[in-house]
């Protein structure tokens, strides 16, 4: 073991024998039927816009934009439905691909229901005004005063506009992860005044029965993963569970180790490296969730999770008291054993971001040679350091913990290659705010490790 700049005496602690439920692999099988029933829908949605119509229809004034209106609008409503199912919590796929990941294709299926949904506005109303021998603003204005539910359509649409400025990187870097989350729930209400919108006027619905209840089908197919695996699903494990808080004590400057107590949890199947959506039922906390992850194994009846006073609820946490109801969902996250490619591994962490390490350390094969690496400001500001020292003196690996100003104690390629030398071998986990992550993955590269062995998530909204 190896401790730099921190001048603490590492003392051994004693070792509770684990008692949990190890997390299933990935099923990355599920996940590729999913994605081609997904462009299924897709084609299917395609095909729509096209049933029933007749050469003479498209050649009539304003017959081809309509159609193109039509197109548009079923594509764009569509492509909300996937984003919404891509954050829907489905299991299999959060096991295969990751939160993080899921969280990037959100983002990048995000502008286009926004782009479309407007191209539908414009189309189809320059489509009718073409039709009727009018112009484009009389048109509209006729829409709204004149046709029922476009008043709520342009609504929906308001509310889709809004989420996707909130989305925006430098909308998100000013809201307040609360703010943010308040304004995306408005997309539930946006999908369901699109829908009946669409099913009540769309001329293709009104005309084909088997088109509507085929639109119908993909909606509520994407309605019921939503209510299962958001709602349903975690109310019934937390029912199973009852998780309360059952204390909660200070392990370094403005962060807590918060216990957690619960029935059954030897039923609760988790990883090291996972993290749970916590949601404390306490004034002014239970109507938001935030992800934290588990700072150790579960050892039921017990399981803990470490918080730093960052935001508004962690800063809070530090003043529950025992018997709060504490609900959960998750697991969640490819953080984990599973990635496991090789026998050599290192764990490099920084500030409250070594939790997940510290959870993931305890489950390694024992065959594992292990180096841990933590980056803190001082020696207080090692979060669990103990702990994981004790462990890594089991498995006889390394422990390194680098504390100090980071101008003067760099994480750089020298002092990296110092300590693990070549890194072409090696699985390399990395956890920590979302700079000094892109700093050490860009450093271990140039020690030669693989992207397919560099494994980190981010937990940004």
């Amino acid at each position: 073991m190896t401790v730099i700049d921190s001048g603490r005496e590492v003392r051994p602690v004693r070792r509770v024998r684990t008692r949990h439920r190890p997390g299933p692999a990935p099923a990355p099988r599920v996940t590729d039927a999913l994605t081609m029933l997904a462009g299924l829908g897709l084609g299917i949605a395609v095909a729509l816009a096209f049933w029933g119509e007749s050469l003479g229809a498209l050649h009539a004034p304003g017959g081809w934009i309509t159609l193109a209106a039509r197109l548009a609008a079923l594509v764009g409503t569509y492509s909300m439905l996937v984003m919404v199912v891509l954050m829907s919590r489905i299991p299999w796929i959060e096991r295969s691909v990751g939160q993080d990941r899921l969280v990037q294709w959100h983002r990048r299926i995000g502008g286009w229901p926004i782009v479309l949904i407007a191209a539908h506005i414009v189309l189809v109303t320059w489509g009718y005004a073409q039709a009727s021998s009018v112009s484009f603003l009389k048109q509209f204005w006729t829409f709204v005063i004149h046709y029922p539910d476009i008043p709520e359509a342009l609504a929906a649409f308001v509310l889709l506009l809004t989420a996707g400025i909130s989305s925006a990187r430098i909308a998100r870097q000013r809201l307040k992860y609360e703010t943010w989350w308040r304004v995306h729930l408005c997309m539930y209400l946006a999908l369901g005044l699109a829908f009946f919108h669409q099913i009540r006027i769309g001329v293709m619905f009104l005309t084909s029965p088997v088109t509507l209840w085929l639109w119908i089908a993909i909606t509520l197919t994407a309605v019921a993963s939503i209510v299962s695996f958001r709602f349903v699903l975690p109310v019934w494990r937390n029912l199973r569970h009852q998780l309360r808080v059952d204390s909660v004590r200070k392990v370094a400057p403005d962060t807590y180790a918060v216990i957690v107590s619960g029935r059954k949890l030897t039923r609760l199947a988790v990883s090291g490296g996972q993290f749970f959506q916590w949601r404390f039922l306490a004034p002014g906390l239970w109507w938001h969730a935030h992800p934290y992850s588990l700072s150790a194994l579960p050892r039921p009846p017990h399981m803990r999770v470490t918080v730093k006073g960052l935001g508004d609820q962690s800063r809070a946490v530090a003043r529950l008291k025992p018997g709060t109801r504490v609900f959960v969902e998750g697991p969640y996250g490819t953080f984990t054993r599973h990635r496991l490619t090789s026998r050599r591994v290192v764990l490099i962490g920084a500030g409250v971001g070594v939790t997940p390490l510290r959870a993931l350390l305890e489950e390694l094969p024992s065959s594992s040679q292990v180096t841990v690496i933590v980056r803190a400001q001082t020696p207080e500001h090692v979060v669990h350091g103990r702990e994981f020292a004790e462990l890594v003196e089991q498995r006889k690996g390394q422990y390194v913990e680098l504390c100090g100003p980071r101008k003067k104690v760099r994480l750089d390629e020298r002092t990296l290659r110092s300590i693990v030398g070549n890194l072409h071998d090696a699985d390399v986990f990395v956890c920590g705010p979302s700079q000094f992550t892109e700093d050490v993955v860009a450093t271990a590269t140039l020690l030669g490790a693989r992207r397919e062995r560099l494994h980190f998530e981010s937990f940004s909204f």
